[in-house]
């Protein structure tokens, strides 16, 4: 398998793209006609938003795979809609001393539908007892410096996931592949291939925190391309997706870094094993490639 593939949701509808619906689906159906395997071909909708999402969809109707971030106290009808994965808040389930502790023996939400479940937490909540098949999701990044996880602090999360085998969702702060400072916050963004090779590290038994901390873009391509095929499959089956608000930024800077074929059109996961590249994408090992560039004001949802 490629470590990329497979990797990213569609995240449109979230801050600072936030993008308006009829915007977000024109672009989603446009990813899922070039079918490019670096997406998930997800789509990710607060359940605050379905009502108007199932009005385009009666409009202009859409072969969607949704996954659900819920935003209402309760979750909302979802028949009729194919919901792969559902996001729910930790503080749904917090203590007064800050704990989460999601219900025990049965799953965080009651609903009929039988979509995989992830709860939000911090790393500094940790542990969290979990059912099984419940999923944990971690935030890397946010609009304030204080939102970002230190590199300690997200190598711990994973180190968590991987010692429970507990699958796990990431989103917000992840714009590039690579970790680089960004002079507006004042403070460092974790690179998703960065976050990737971390949790390949922590299935191998190695820590993950120096992996977070690469910032040499040619030893980052050194390797992601030296991962063993069975580190790769087991780091993505915990490593299940993260969420962007710009579905072509990774393929660019994954392209740049030659770390995936150009001109894939295949189903998504179909692609050719990890380590195929032909050579180091432009700016690798010259701190100027893909991950050093900011775009002021992005943020993922």
């Amino acid at each position: 398998m490629n470590l990329f593939h497979d990797l990213v949701d569609d995240a449109g509808l979230f801050p600072p793209t936030a993008l308006p619906m009829d915007e977000a689906l024109a672009r989603h159906r446009a990813d899922l006609e070039r079918r490019d395997p670096v997406l998930t071909h997800r789509f990710l909708c607060p359940a605050s938003r379905l009502p108007v999402l199932r009005v385009h969809l009666e409009e202009a109707p859409l072969p969607l795979r949704l996954g659900l971030i819920l935003d209402t106290e309760e979750p909302p009808p979802l028949d009729g809609l194919e919901v792969e994965l559902i996001e729910i808040p930790g503080a749904r389930f917090a203590t007064p001393s800050g704990r989460i502790e999601p219900p025990a023996g049965r799953p965080p939400l009651e609903t009929d539908s039988k979509a995989r479940q992830f709860v939000e937490v911090a790393p500094a909540q940790l542990p969290v007892r979990l059912p099984d098949g419940v999923g944990l999701k971690v935030r890397c990044g946010g609009s304030e410096p204080e939102d970002f996880p230190s590199a300690h602090d997200l190598g711990a999360f994973i180190a968590h996931c991987v010692r429970r085998g507990t699958p796990f969702k990431a989103t917000a702060g992840l714009h590039h592949a690579v970790r680089h400072f960004d002079p507006a916050l004042g403070t460092d963004r974790h690179g998703f291939v960065n976050l990737v090779l971390a949790v390949c590290a922590a299935v191998e038994g190695r820590d993950p925190v120096p992996v977070l901390k690469l910032t040499d873009v040619g030893e980052l391509v050194r390797q992601a391309r030296a991962v063993p095929g069975d580190a790769a499959r087991r780091a993505r089956e915990l490593l299940v997706s993260y969420g962007s608000c710009n579905t072509a930024t990774p393929i660019e800077d994954l392209l740049a870094l030659d770390l995936i074929e150009p001109g894939l059109a295949t189903e998504p996961g179909t692609g050719n094993g990890a380590g195929t590249g032909n050579g180091a994408g432009t700016g690798a090992g010259n701190g100027n490639g893909p991950g050093t560039g900011i775009r002021p004001g992005e943020e993922n949802a």
